[in-house]
């Protein structure tokens, strides 16, 4: 969900003159249909991405020709993340017959890139994630239109609504990787503190994450877990005065629907790059623990200490700030 979001000022650079197909995996292709800008979306398990068991075949061939067919696309813009190739989409393109591809590639790209961005040359190593992948669509030739403030957005139905009536504010304890989580037992206490603070808490979470989000919520929340599809959490985040959140998906949701976020950011990848873009933020954690910049997906520190040494009391505290309408 996370890396589909950031690429959205890019998509409505490229969406402001031609026709946009975006192209995303089985996990964010549900936040990509809330893009502005996008015509259709098509779904793709492409391994080189995902790390999914999905065969590199004969059929995964067939099948970006059969995209490519489909929609008349001519031309690509590859909006990877600073550790991911472009490349094996390229050739599967470039196979299918598009005829013009534009990526950001630390290797040599032969014919398979018209436009090459170079990593630590010709691009920035430190952008936000929203920025780099705007510099690849710039570099194609797409700009934003006039008036367009290049942050983060969703475009939700006229009839999205919070799933609980305001104010609150919302907790979100889960995360995809386990090295980005904030201890569960440290989200009932922020719960806690919150709703003694007079606030109303609901506290989100995918329906696999039942147990963690009844535990968080315990008697003090609301629990939400399991609840809520992607349009619904969209909107019920969007009520809210503020949002408490590791590095995950439903944070950069947060920053599409314009809502502040107490950040509980474990290092293993860059805050520079992914912290939530365009909204108040305040970032908790330790930014120069041992585990910086390992993309670890299981903290490889005993006890996580980047964020289980972050007291509850401090996010309370950073969250009170925000939502005061003070910086993070």
């Amino acid at each position: 969900m996370g890396d589909v979001l950031v690429s959205g000022p890019a998509v409505r650079a490229v969406a402001a003159s031609v026709e946009v197909v975006v192209l995303a995996g089985p996990q964010g292709s549900p936040a990509a249909r809330l893009l502005p800008g996008v015509a259709s979306v098509e779904v793709v398990d492409a391994p080189w991405i995902t790390g999914s068991a999905a065969p590199v075949d004969a059929a995964l061939v067939e099948r970006f020709a059969e995209i490519v067919a489909a929609h008349g696309i001519d031309e690509a813009v590859l909006l990877t993340s600073f550790h991911q190739s472009p490349l094996p989409t390229a050739l599967l393109l470039r196979l299918a017959g598009v005829t013009r591809i534009h990526g950001a590639s630390v290797d040599a790209a032969g014919g398979l890139l018209d436009t090459r961005l170079i990593p630590g040359e010709t691009l920035p190593e430190e952008l936000p994630e929203p920025v780099r992948a705007l510099r690849i669509a710039e570099a194609a030739g797409f700009a934003l239109p006039a008036g367009d403030d290049g942050r983060l957005a969703v475009e939700l139905p006229g009839d999205a609504a919070p799933a609980e009536a305001g104010p609150y504010v919302v907790v979100h304890p889960g995360a995809a990787v386990p090295a980005r989580a904030y201890p569960a037992a440290g989200h009932a206490r922020v719960v806690e503190r919150l709703a003694a603070a007079g606030h109303r808490v609901l506290v989100t979470g995918a329906p696999a994450e039942a147990a963690l989000t009844a535990e968080v919520a315990g008697t003090a929340g609301i629990d939400l877990g399991g609840r809520l599809d992607l349009t619904a959490l969209a909107a019920t985040l969007r009520g809210a005065g503020v949002v408490v959140s590791g590095n995950t998906g439903p944070a950069h949701l947060a920053a599409a629907v314009g809502t502040p976020v107490v950040s509980l950011f474990a290092p293993v990848v860059p805050a520079a790059r992914w912290a939530p873009y365009g909204v108040p933020v305040a970032l908790l954690g330790d930014q120069a623990a041992p585990c910086a910049g390992s993309r670890a997906r299981v903290c490889p520190v005993p006890g996580h200490p980047c964020l289980a040494d972050v007291d509850p009391a401090v996010v309370v505290a950073a969250a009170e700030r925000l939502l005061a309408g003070g910086a993070g």
